[in-house]
């Protein structure tokens, strides 16, 4: 149950689904080129540490903010223009989301990895602008989705010809402004597509505190350890000098300071996680 059909391409170097974790990594949201390019020189430093392949990370547009009145963006144009920025100074490959199906081609012209929101992962339109693209798509799975149920997302992609998908886990909610991760689908959905743990949205609490989401990064190792002794590919993971000053889901970020102890711990798991992923009592 726990073999990939297939690895995903990101760039010749970059490949989700064979024998180095890929860690997807950056601020939640563009703040800044200073900002993005901080976080991002200490990420590259610490994956390169600890055997990681990187991709930076951050969203151009929040478009599922809780409030209208919460922080979005600063504009496409801006946050496309200091993404490009990030990568070249970096010479790291980019991932961002997308929205809306006319956002995918000016977005791929940019990025190597168009991501899809949990709340949109069933829209077909949009799964199939950002096949299309010829760019490798990461789909999150929706909280409302059943793990097997995201084979059908995968093959939306794929009928455009594209076979650079992969699935997120972000956990499904429980109640209101909880959510939980059933460690049963990681396995599930590895049948379909390589697969990759979000380690920061799997501690959020949306909407938690009335017009903005709450977050408990205290279970964050606690998570990530346990997905990565699934043998999952890749991981995802929001940080940020100071958190409590971040834009957008401060918090459920995990303290840049603290990225280093963090990766450390992950790429151990991640190994005995390897380690026993054929293992089975059938």
């Amino acid at each position: 149950m726990n073999r990939i059909t297939q690895p995903m391409k990101i760039t010749d170097s970059v490949v989700l689904g064979e024998n180095k974790p890929v860690l997807f990594a950056g601020p939640c949201a563009v703040e800044s080129f200073d900002i993005c390019i901080e976080i991002g020189s200490t990420v590259k430093e610490l994956a390169e540490k600890f055997g990681f392949s990187y991709v930076f990370k951050a969203s151009f547009d929040k478009a599922n903010r809780t409030s209208s009145g919460s922080f979005r963006s600063i504009g496409m144009d801006k946050s496309l223009e200091v993404l490009q920025r990030v990568g070249k100074q970096l010479n790291v490959p980019l991932v961002t989301d997308i929205h809306e199906s006319y956002q995918a081609a000016e977005v791929a012209a940019v990025v190597d990895v168009l991501q899809i929101p949990a709340f949109l992962c069933r829209q077909t339109d949009l799964l199939l602008a950002a096949g299309n693209t010829g760019k490798a798509v990461k789909i999150k799975r929706g909280q409302f989705m059943a793990p097997e149920d995201m084979q059908y997302a995968v093959t939306k992609v794929r009928s455009t010809g594209n076979e650079n998908v992969c699935l997120t886990e972000r956990g499904f909610s429980l109640g209101y402004h909880n959510l939980v991760v059933d460690m049963r689908g990681l396995p599930i959905m590895r049948q379909f597509a390589p697969v990759v743990f979000d380690i920061t949205h799997s501690v959020q609490q949306p909407g938690g505190q009335g017009g903005t989401s709450g977050g408990q990064r205290e279970f964050a190792p606690f998570l990530a350890r346990a997905a990565a002794a699934t043998g999952v590919d890749g991981f995802f993971i929001e940080t940020h000098p100071d958190p409590s000053k971040a834009l957008s889901d401060g918090p459920n970020l995990i303290p840049l300071d603290r990225m280093e102890a963090f990766l450390e711990m992950l790429k151990d798991s991640w190994e005995l996680g390897r380690k026993y992923q054929d293992f089975s009592v059938k």
